[in-house]
């Protein structure tokens, strides 16, 4: 395999692992290996690290797939003039099998020749196309591919013609050949799997990453938990950079034709300094009161997550929790790590008896004025109140004084209004109320917020 053909498949497979690689990326990446050089690995990858991977993120998937992709991998160089690779004996037996007839599978069991099986594994596999693997229920599918293109039905047609002869000599051959296939086949299923872990994990984690952001907050166990803060960290940053492409894109302006005109009147009207029309916008500013009580106990950890994830998209937030008294929890996600800050806050103001009356009266006390015309003012929580006073007129002063209200509530909108329910009490106070029970409907209604401010 030529060198541009191995550097073609492991952007491939950086980008499968979600590493964005642009083409011009793509080319620095070509020059810089031509640069260092195939021989010496570690210097390869020290030199094509820092024009493939941008981030953390991008060098923990970038180390990881190069230490899968070339352990195995040494270019065919006959078209570069070169031994960029390691050296190879066999390289006429190379050539020939490149061009003719598949390796014969009991030859190449028996002969304990590690370097031929290896290299005719890589032709197998290529003609099999197994770089296409995207899911590990393909690996028994791409394995018998591979064992066709090394020639399977030669080794099972001799096998039969021994099974048939009857005798003791058919039948140690016959057992020769099947032990034959059958180590190959594992190795094939072992090349499938390597090549599965470089092309194909990034693809069955963004399944699996899909179908944990449209399950229900209410079905998630211990186990999804550190997923979904993964996925929630992945949206805010994805949140973030949406929302300064928007800004910058709506910061362009209109052209102010009068200054414009006005500015270039001594260059005989040509306008060769442009001016533009800017619009003052608000910088987004959060408010945020989430309830942490009994009622909410199953999803309090994901409302949190919620809280945390928010923090990395907008500055200017400042997060509150309750369950009756309610307490400025803003300095604790930003200091501590999110399970300590989780803890602590439920330790704190957590599975008590909620009293959203209680809440809003501590707001006013002593966090009135953070609500202005630049908050957007976002509650958490189910409006359950236990059948205390709700403070309806209280809740209707802060959405007064808020830019927006927007009330999230993990209970289905059929259970609104029942039992100690106030959420209809407050629906008339908010510009949205909405359902979150999955993390598409947290990113609808994070993306809703930013975009007042665009």
């Amino acid at each position: 395999m030529s060198t541009e053909r191995t550097l073609t498949d492991f952007v491939r497979a950086l980008r499968s692992a979600e590493v964005d690689v642009s083409p011009a990326e793509a080319i620095d990446a070509a020059r810089a290996m031509a640069l260092v050089g195939y021989e010496d690995r570690a210097r390869l990858k020290e030199g094509l690290r820092p024009v493939l991977a941008k981030s953390r993120a991008d060098e923990e998937a970038y180390d990881r797939l190069f230490d899968l992709f070339f352990s195995r991998r040494a270019p065919d160089t006959s078209d570069t003039g070169g031994a960029l690779g390691e050296d190879d004996e066999n390289g006429e037996d190379q050539a020939t099998r490149e061009a003719g007839e598949a390796p014969d599978l009991l030859e190449l069991s028996e002969a304990d020749d590690e370097t031929a099986i290896a290299m005719a594994m890589e032709r197998a596999g290529r003609e099999a196309n197994i770089d296409n693997i995207r899911f590990s229920t393909q690996t028994a599918y791409f394995a018998q591919k591979m064992m066709q293109a090394l020639g399977v039905e030669r080794l099972e047609t001799r096998l039969l013609d021994k099974l048939q002869e009857h005798t003791p000599q058919g039948d140690a051959e016959a057992e020769r050949l099947i032990e034959a296939r059958r180590d190959m086949l594992g190795r094939a299923r072992e090349h499938v799997e390597r090549q599965f872990e470089v092309f194909g994990a990034g693809e069955t984690q963004r399944f699996r990453e899909e179908f944990l952001a449209e399950k229900r907050i209410s079905a998630l166990d211990r186990s999804d938990m550190y997923r979904m803060q993964v996925l929630i960290e992945k949206l805010a940053k994805k949140l973030a950079v949406k929302y300064s492409r928007r800004r910058r894109k709506k910061n362009r302006g209109q052209l102010d034709i009068r200054r414009t005109l006005r500015r270039n009147a001594g260059l005989g009207g040509v306008p060769m300094e442009l001016h533009w029309k800017q619009k003052r916008r608000d910088r987004p500013k959060i408010i945020c009161i989430c309830d942490v009580s009994n009622s909410v106990a199953r999803h309090v950890r994901f409302l949190l997550l919620f809280l945390h994830g928010l923090r990395e998209v907008v500055p200017d937030m400042r997060a509150y929790a309750f369950s009756a008294r309610l307490g400025d929890v803003t300095d604790w996600l930003d200091t501590d790590g999110f399970e300590a800050a989780m803890e602590r806050i439920v330790r704190e103001f957590g599975m008590g008896s909620t009293d959203y009356g209680q809440a809003f009266s501590d707001m006013k006390v002593g966090h009135w004025n953070e609500i202005d015309r630049r908050a957007t003012l976002i509650m958490l929580g189910d409006g359950r109140s236990n059948h205390g006073d709700p403070r309806t007129d209280l809740f209707r002063e802060a959405s007064a004084r808020a830019k927006r209200t927007i009330w999230l509530s993990p209970e289905p909108e059929a259970l609104w209004g029942t039992g100690d329910s106030e959420l209809l009490r407050y629906k008339p106070y908010c510009d949205t109320l909405a359902v979150i029970s999955t993390l598409k409907d947290l990113e609808r209604a994070v993306d809703d917020v930013l975009a007042g401010y665009v």
